[in-house]
């Protein structure tokens, strides 16, 4: 049977509360390891399509990054670490990834966004911006006043929704080696201040 488009008044369904009544961010659990591996094997072969080579781009499987975040769930690190998921109901759509700041540059009181991403299919109803905001949250929570996140320099989207969030490049940079040919990706850092509330 093939799906209903039909958008007329049926009083049957009028009362649905809809997608986004239902839209929330919460702690991850290990049982959303494999949830957040799918998001993040399709968010990051989006991302790194433009710098890295298919071959390498292929290795991006959701199994491997479920593995990894499963074993962090299970026995996570000494500090402040937090893996969040956005959900649409009981759907994992999206994810943030936080802890101290590994920069050497960086105070103990600095709090790093380590991995933010949303799928696709639910960008723009704002997963992202629930993310980063329980993000700013739970860093303050934990004693944190500044933030700091690396993201590719070429991945103009993911950058224009953290500056448009209050984030703002300080000039710091880095190139990644992302291929065993040495290959190079150039990330830049953005930071913002926590320990002014936001208005």
């Amino acid at each position: 049977m093939a799906p209903q488009h039909d958008h007329s008044h049926d009083p049957q369904h009028s009362h649905s509360p809809g997608p986004l009544a239902d839209a929330s961010v919460r702690v991850a659990r290990e049982t959303d390891a494999p949830a957040v591996g799918l998001v993040q094997a399709v968010v990051w072969r989006e991302a790194y399509a433009a710098v890295l080579p298919e071959e390498v781009l292929a290795t991006f499987e959701p199994q491997a990054f479920a593995s990894v975040w499963r074993q962090s769930l299970a026995s996570p690190p000494q500090g402040v670490y937090r893996l969040l998921a956005a959900c649409a109901g009981d759907q994992v759509v999206g994810f943030a990834s936080i802890g101290p700041s590994q920069d050497p540059d960086a105070s103990p009181e600095t709090g790093e966004l380590s991995a933010l991403g949303v799928h696709p299919d639910a960008r723009r109803v704002g997963h992202g911006s629930r993310l980063l905001n329980a993000v700013v949250d739970t860093l303050r929570g934990a004693g944190a006043t500044r933030m700091h996140t690396w993201v590719l320099a070429s991945d103009e989207a993911t950058r224009g929704f953290l500056l448009a969030g209050g984030l703002g490049p300080d000039g710091a940079f880095r190139d990644r080696v992302i291929s065993p040919d040495g290959d190079t990706a150039r990330e830049v850092r953005l930071v913002a201040d926590l320990d002014t509330p936001a208005p």
